[in-house]
């Protein structure tokens, strides 16, 4: 599986960027930090290994703990890394630019730009992961998107579904993270909720409890699932089953035709795009979760990766809300999704379907948010105008 490919090589990885790191730091030190640089990444490194090899503990107060320790690490880890990149490259400018000029750059000024930004690394490292941490803690905001769509009946001017999406209850996010989601959500009144994957990162006997206010979900219409990629990770069939337990309705490659004051509107949902990696049976088909239903209705399709776009518009969908991305959750991670998805996040168009994308309500790995916040979305449907 290539998700446990990449987990053998992590460590490696890690280790790598982390002895880069420092000794790009230590060497611009005094010298009686020469070691306590190395020593601290170290540390780093450890406890961001220990983070994860927790995570198959969530619920436990022990592996919980671990948890927030590791991905807060893991952030901090993250944010050196990159400005450590970017020292490097502010650097290779001024020492450019000094050959450039002969030597015209006083060598006091090339000291005291290598020992600034050397201390100025850890210092907006620390900075951003507490920024980062309020953001990623805090309600999600309630962000509305109308999407005109051609020849929509007039009793459907304005239906509103409420997307949330990537929630990722586990080690950091709890019961009352996500029931106060829950309450917010309600308090839209919406026609129908899409819930588009991601909602656990573990097995339902640790966060069973811990998804129950999802039960509390209220809509006119129901309130529709999708798996998203750590379902499967999770255990998929334990959490459909605990979904429809809780009232949910899941959507596996299915439909259901709503009639909503005389009009149409059918809200459909597939697997995960990686499914067929973990159960060919349950292979993403948005051909089969379309079949049977009434060709002139309005079509959604919920669909977790916004990867599946291509197939859902020729299938003939009109709308396709999705999550996946996160909106890159925080900086620069966003401009590394195109190597994967074709959007991050917001509103697009994939030949005659739009699709939408949230960028989460929680968040994965470092409890953190910057550039990218988390959102409950309200979508409205609205008639072209003549």
């Amino acid at each position: 599986m290539p998700r446990f490919s990449f987990l053998l090589r992590l460590p490696v990885v890690l280790l790598l960027a982390h002895a880069y790191v420092a000794l790009r730091l230590a060497v611009a030190a005094t010298p009686a930090a020469h070691w306590f640089i190395p020593a601290l990444l170290l540390l780093v490194y450890v406890l961001i290994l220990g983070g994860f090899l927790t995570r198959r503990a969530a619920g436990r107060p022990a592996g919980d703990t671990l948890a927030w320790i590791g991905f807060l690490s893991l952030g901090l880890f993250s944010w050196l890394f990159v400005l450590t990149v970017l020292r490097d490259i502010l650097l290779l400018a001024l020492a450019a630019a000094n050959a450039i000029s002969g030597g015209g750059i006083d060598p006091s000024l090339m000291t005291s730009a290598v020992k600034a930004t050397a201390l100025a690394v850890p210092l907006a490292s620390a900075v951003a992961v507490l920024l980062g941490l309020v953001n990623a803690r805090r309600l999600a905001r309630v962000v509305d998107v109308s999407v005109t769509v051609p020849g929509l009946p007039p009793a459907l001017q304005g239906f509103t579904i409420v997307q949330i999406s990537d929630v990722h209850v586990g080690p950091t996010i709890k019961r009352g993270y996500v029931g106060a989601i829950v309450d917010a959500v309600n308090a839209l009144a919406p026609d129908a909720i899409a819930v588009t994957g991601d909602i656990v990162d573990g097995n339902v006997a640790s966060l069973g409890e811990h998804t129950r206010p999802l039960a509390r979900l209220k809509a006119r219409h129901g309130v529709y699932v999708v798996t998203g990629n750590h379902e499967y990770y999770s255990g998929a069939a334990q959490w459909v089953t605990e979904f429809r337990r809780l009232g949910l309705t899941v959507l596996m490659n299915q439909h259901q035709t709503l009639t909503h004051q005389g009009a149409e509107l059918v809200i459909a949902g597939i697997t995960d795009f990686s499914a067929q990696h973990f159960d060919q049976a349950q292979a993403s088909d948005p051909v089969a979760a379309l079949r049977g239903a009434p060709p002139q209705a309005v079509k959604v399709l919920l669909a977790h990766q916004p990867r599946s776009a291509p197939a859902a518009e020729a299938a003939g969908f009109d709308l396709q809300l999705s999550g996946h991305t996160h909106g890159g959750q925080f900086w620069p991670w966003k401009f590394f999704v195109p190597l994967q998805q074709p959007f991050v996040a917001g509103l697009h168009r994939q030949g005659r379907l739009q699709v939408y994308v949230s960028r989460g309500t929680g968040y994965w790995g470092p409890p953190m948010r910057l550039g990218a916040r988390s959102e409950i979305t309200r979508i409205r449907l609205v008639a072209q105008p003549a």
